[in-house]
């Protein structure tokens, strides 16, 4: 059995009993290409769900809308019955297409239908946080709704929420507790600096999804420097920025290889100098605009 190592430190969702390393892991590459189908090595995926589990990450981010089924059959066959601790977000609002296509899954129905199969899949009576994933920057309150209903009913514990702006935080938020907020940010898409800050004032979890890039800057001769220089690889010291970014910040990379897994947790034991963090930042500089 692996070492369990250092995570990052403990945070506790707001408002939850709920405890998790600082650093996770996000199943998503656990399906086929595209994350459509099964993988190519289904063995070998079980075997990154262990090796996560004897390292001792006890939060896993994951949905059924990832095969779709895939990977919550997969985190299934792996470590069911599960460890008391650990904590399993998923996510609705998408189904996929028979082209592997993301199609929108929005009204209360297919939320509910969401929720069932995720249940069934992972083999659980309730949901540990269940983050609503809105495909549009408009009123998120029916949906909201729909999940408070879920809620009250015992299938889920606690609400997140995906994709989103500080507007659909702040409308959810008056219906119901938010536990967390999983968006896109990294070196060099910065976005949401503010949204963090208030977040991190607020104690809610802020659990950034391509943290490892999807982009080209994060390739980068800045960063290859810093990472040389710490001895480290480039992946590395983007998850350890990320860490030393703020104190609500979670992190689920994602992988299908243990060789891989076992990088990415070494992050959480990187410390970045004042200097270096001064120089990874100069990166969103450089970043192409989004808009």
């Amino acid at each position: 059995m692996t070492n369990q190592i250092h995570l990052g430190g403990r945070f506790t969702f707001p408002g939850t009993s709920l405890s998790v390393n600082r650093m996770g892991y996000g199943a998503m590459q656990l399906a086929g290409p595209h994350v459509f189908g099964p993988p190519r090595d289904y063995d070998g995926a079980v075997a990154v769900l262990e090796e996560a589990r004897a390292a001792g990450v006890d939060h896993i981010d994951t949905s059924d809308f990832y095969g779709p089924h895939v990977t919550n059959q997969i985190i299934k066959r792996a470590l069911h019955p599960y460890p008391k601790n650990l904590v399993i977000v998923t996510k609705v609002g998408a189904r996929r297409g028979d082209d592997a296509s993301w199609l929108p899954a929005q009204s209360p129905d297919e939320l509910r239908s969401a929720v069932r199969d995720n249940l069934r899949n992972l083999g659980v009576e309730a949901l540990d946080i269940v983050n609503l994933r809105p495909f549009v920057d408009n009123s998120i309150k029916e949906r909201v709704l729909a999940l408070i209903d879920l809620k009250k009913q015992g299938l889920i514990k606690h609400i997140g929420l995906s994709n989103v702006t500080p507007k659909q935080f702040a409308e959810a938020r008056a219906l119901t507790d938010i536990v967390c907020v999983q968006n896109e940010y990294n070196l060099a898409h910065r976005g949401d600096d503010a949204f963090i800050d208030q977040l991190a004032k607020e104690g809610v979890a802020y659990v950034p999804f391509f943290p490892l890039g999807g982009f080209t800057p994060l390739q980068s001769s800045t960063l290859s420097e810093v990472a040389t220089s710490l001895e480290a690889t480039p992946m590395q010291v983007a998850l350890a920025w990320l860490f030393q970014r703020a104190p609500n910040i979670l992190l689920i990379p994602g992988t299908s290889s243990v060789a891989h897994l076992r990088e990415n947790l070494k992050a959480a034991e990187l410390k970045l100098p004042l200097a270096a963090v001064e120089k990874l930042n100069t990166i969103a500089a450089s970043a192409p605009s989004r808009h």
